[in-house]
């Protein structure tokens, strides 16, 4: 009988303490998961110093900064979780593109949002914006002044679900729900264009409540595969996506949001609504692709 391995959970490190907390968070998700953690730290010292030759006593000082930096973090998710089964690889290349690549053969990667050149407190860094936007996994980006405390409900014991047309990510935020034992609190934004108002008093809101009910239907269909036993909240709120979702993640422990992938395309495949998630969210933000 052949045994299929666990798909790892990859974490991305850079040596920056946000990274090494995604590494601790990431941990916890393994050992919640029971699969291998795998991480990675992508550096292009052989670019900048050359690779040594034959017979050379020491190593280039970035490659052994490289080395010590998956060193530590080894360290760190072993403190956390012994039981979880860790490995780390040093790639010479540049961290886009490595961690693109490991999204393929990846159940889950996990991001810190600011690397070792201290961007400022509301932007996220370039490699998580690109990684998030290209992934053939879900990623998880952690802004860097967020909880890690991963594994289990959370502290608030809520997953929330901005939910879109993306029947992908609703999955996935259904599974986070229960394996976790936490609430699923899903989000259908809505509004009414202001030319859809009229002044006649008998009519007076029917727009409105023509765009709330549609969005309560979509609501309703998108979570028809809802699992019995799971505690599930619902609610239509009106507003731009990206302003509710980032009030709303305020009390809870991850946010899930779906972007949609285009076989070919070349530019970022990140929505406005994911993009803001991104930068302004609360709590970690899951981004789940959805192949079209």
């Amino acid at each position: 009988m052949t045994v299929v391995e666990e798909l790892p959970l990859v974490v991305g490190v850079d040596g920056s303490e946000p990274s090494l907390r995604a590494v601790e968070w990431a941990a916890d998700e393994a050992a919640l998961r029971g699969t291998p953690l795998r991480l990675v730290h992508a550096s292009l010292w052989e670019r900048y110093e050359g690779i040594s030759p034959a017979g050379a006593l020491a190593e280039p000082s970035e490659q052994v900064m490289a080395e010590d930096i998956v060193e530590a973090a080894a360290r760190r998710a072993r403190g956390r979780q012994p039981e979880v089964k860790v490995s780390s690889e040093v790639l010479p290349e540049e961290p886009e593109y490595a961690l693109v690549r490991e999204s393929r053969d990846a159940g889950l990667l996990v991001l810190g949002s600011r690397g070792r050149h201290g961007l400022t407190e509301a932007l996220l860094g370039s490699v998580s914006l690109t990684v998030a936007a290209h992934a053939h996994c879900p990623v998880i980006v952690l802004r860097g002044d967020q909880d890690t405390r991963g594994g289990g409900a959370g502290r608030h014991g809520r997953i929330l679900l901005g939910v879109g047309d993306r029947r992908e990510a609703v999955r996935f935020a259904l599974r986070e729900a229960e394996l976790r034992g936490a609430e699923l609190a899903a989000v259908r934004a809505w509004w009414c264009p202001p030319y859809e108002t009229t002044d006649l008093p008998l009519l007076a809101g029917a727009p409105a409540r023509a765009h709330e009910q549609a969005a309560a239907e979509r609501l309703a269909e998108a979570l028809g595969e809802a699992p019995e036993g799971l505690t599930l909240r619902r609610r239509t709120v009106e507003g731009h996506a990206r302003q509710v979702l980032s009030a709303a993640s305020r009390d809870a422990d991850l946010l899930v949001v779906g972007a949609r992938r285009k076989s070919g395309h070349r530019g970022l495949p990140l929505g406005r609504t994911v993009h803001d998630a991104l930068h302004h969210s609360a709590c970690p933000v899951a981004v789940v692709p959805e192949w079209v």
